[in-house]
C-alpha cells in the first residue's frame, strides 16, 4: 500500500481468540503493539465481561493502555420487542462500564422481510437510549441473501432518514456477500459515516452465495475478498478511522496464542507491503 495504515488504526475483535480470557487477549493484543480492541456478548462465558464485571474490564483496559472501542452486538436492531430493548439496554450498561465507546447494531439474518420504514422507525427508537448511556451506535449491514439490511449505502441512507448520529460498519466479508455492493458503493458511501471497518479473508472458493461466517479466516494473497484492494480504496476515498480484523471461522477453536500472533502479524504485514 501506498501508506501504511499506522497501527493505532489498527484493532482486533475478540472473536479471533475464542479459548483466551479477556485478560489473556489483552496481554496478547499489546504484545504486538497495538492499543484497541473489539469485545463480544456472543463468546463461551456468554457474558461481556466473562463474568468479571465492567469496573474490572475497564481497569484491565487502562493497565494496558487500550481503548475498547465496541461492543458486538445488538440482534436484532430492526426488529425491535421488549426482549431485543432489554437486551440493548444490558449491552449499553455493560458499554458505559467497561469504557466501550460505541456499541454494534446487526439486521435481522432469517430471511424475514423489515420494510425500510420498520429499521428507520427502530433507529429512531434506539437513538436516544444511546445517548442516554453516552454510547455510540454503529449500524453493520449483513450481506448474506437472508439479510434484512444488505446494503452500506442504504443502512447510511436510512440513518440520515432517522436523523440519528449512528455511523455503518463496512465489512470486507458482507461487502463482498452483497452483490450491489460495488455500483451501491460507487453511487452512495461517504467515508464520513464510516465509524469501523471489519476485515477478515476468505480463500475458500464455493459461490459467493454459500459462504458463511465459517469461511472467515485472516487475511492473506489468496483473500477473494480483496479485503487489501477494498482497504486501499477507502485510504484513497479519505477513510482515517480504523480497521478490526474480524476473522469467524471454528478453526479458530483450535489455535494457540502464538497462532494468533502469527496471523495477526501476517494480516498487518499483507495489508501494509
Amino acid at each position: 500500500m501506498t501508506n501504511k495504515i499506522s497501527s493505532d488504526r489498527l484493532c482486533v475483535n475478540r472473536k479471533i481468540a475464542p479459548n483466551l480470557s479477556i485478560a489473556e487477549f489483552f496481554s496478547l493484543v499489546e504484545e504486538l503493539g497495538l492499543n484497541k480492541v473489539e469485545i463480544r456478548n456472543d463468546m463461551k462465558s456468554g457474558s461481556v465481561t466473562d463474568g468479571l464485571g465492567g469496573a474490572e474490564v475497564r481497569r484491565l483496559a487502562a493497565q494496558h493502555n487500550f481503548s475498547i472501542e465496541t461492543i458486538n452486538a445488538v440482534y436484532p436492531f430492526n426488529q425491535l420487542t421488549d426482549e431485543v430493548l432489554e437486551r440493548t439496554r444490558s449491552l449499553l450498561q455493560d458499554a458505559r462500564d467497561t469504557g466501550a465507546k460505541a456499541l454494534v447494531l446487526c439486521p435481522l439474518n432469517d430471511g424475514t422481510i423489515i420494510s425500510e420504514q420498520q429499521t428507520v422507525d427502530a433507529l429512531k427508537t434506539l437513538a436516544p437510549l444511546f445517548a442516554e448511556y453516552g454510547i455510540k451506535g454503529l449500524v453493520e449491514p449483513l450481506g448474506f441473501p437472508q439479510s434484512s439490511l444488505r446494503s452500506a449505502a442504504l443502512a447510511q441512507q436510512l440513518i440520515k432518514q432517522a436523523d440519528v448520529p449512528f455511523k455503518i460498519v463496512l465489512d470486507t466479508f458482507h461487502h463482498h456477500l452483497y452483490e450491489g455492493a460495488e455500483q451501491d458503493f460507487a453511487g452512495g458511501v461517504d467515508v464520513n459515516n464510516i465509524g469501523l471497518v471489519h476485515l477478515s479473508g476468505v480463500t475458500d472458493a464455493r459461490p459467493t452465495h454459500e459462504l458463511t461466517d465459517e469461511e472467515r479466516i485472516m487475511l492473506s494473497a489468496e483473500d477473494l475478498l480483496k479485503s487489501k484492494q477494498q482497504v486501499q480504496r477507502l485510504e484513497e476515498m479519505g477513510y482515517r478511522g480504523i480497521y478490526a480484523f474480524e476473522p469467524f471461522s471454528s478453526v479458530m477453536e483450535s489455535w494457540s496464542a502464538e497462532d494468533i500472533t502469527r496471523e495477526i502479524k501476517t494480516s498487518i504485514d499483507y495489508l501494509n507491503n
